[in-house]
């Protein structure tokens, strides 16, 4: 029986940490605040950077004392810059292979923490933009599950065309558009789970890609540019307050960061 429940203790705590977004944001903080502290101290001359950090409280500190003595402050704020400069020549190659794995993370992160999939009944927007010569053309094709609930509007200045949907019951649903004979798919998440969103799929914009869509780019020659779906973003409600997940992540990360770098004694 004891085994019994630690087993169904240890399901629901997994769920759990796995289904709740602050829950994964703060157990995140605390990974990545250690592997930061760890990873700029294995990449980086410790010793060096703990002889420019003293010598800079040490410019400092001559500030203070001799704040009467204009040449001695002058020397010193001298010696502060150059000082300063070698601190960060020191930590920006460590600071690199911290930020681009990390970047990589946050970028990936924010599709399953950024926004949230939509509720049922809930409505929301679908946006092409086209070609102008196909504009007029571009059809909406939904599920059964789906359902437009206004008449799609024409935005010439913008070559877009707009549709206001309600999802039924949740869901994982392809929204199909029509236009120039071809049939593209858009997905369309309906859940009060905890699920990847793609805001856009897109013809070209690599870049812009890699930041808002999880699907695979349009196809080169389609009439179609984009198509989008208006995900309401997602706040955390963390210590009375609420937060988008990314400064809260930045926040905590940067404590335990702190807190494991006193701890592991690591020069930073």
């Amino acid at each position: 029986m004891k085994t019994l429940l630690l087993s169904h203790g240890a399901a629901a705590l997994g769920m759990f940490l796995f289904s709740s977004p602050l829950a994964i944001v703060i157990v995140l903080s605390l990974v990545i605040g250690l592997f930061m502290v760890v990873l700029f101290g294995w990449t980086s001359d410790q010793k060096a950077i703990k002889i420019a950090k003293d010598q800079l409280k040490a410019h400092l500190l001559a500030v203070r004392l001799f704040q009467d003595q204009l040449p001695v402050v002058v020397g010193a704020y001298g010696r502060i810059i150059r000082g300063t400069g070698r601190y960060i020549r020191l930590a920006f190659m460590p600071l690199l292979y911290v930020i681009l794995p990390l970047t990589a993370l946050i970028v990936y992160l924010d599709h399953y923490l950024g926004y949230e999939p939509f509720a049922p009944t809930q409505s929301f927007l679908v946006k092409v933009q086209a070609t102008p010569e196909t504009l007029n053309d571009v059809q909406l094709e939904l599920p059964p599950e789906l359902k437009v609930s206004a008449p799609a509007v024409h935005i010439p200045a913008d070559n877009e065309v707009v549709w206001r949907v309600v999802a039924e019951k949740p869901g994982s649903y392809d929204v199909k558009v029509a236009a120039g004979g071809q049939s593209l798919v858009k997905q369309v998440v309906v859940s009060d789970k905890l699920e990847g969103t793609s805001l856009a799929r897109l013809r070209d914009h690599f870049w812009e890609r890699m930041f808002t869509s999880l699907e695979s780019a349009l196809p080169a020659g389609s009439p179609v540019q984009s198509i989008a779906v208006t995900y309401p973003t997602r706040e955390i409600r963390f210590a009375w307050i609420d937060w988008n997940w990314i400064l809260l992540f930045f926040v905590l990360s940067m404590i335990a960061g702190f807190g494991f770098k006193e701890l592991l004694g690591i020069e930073i």
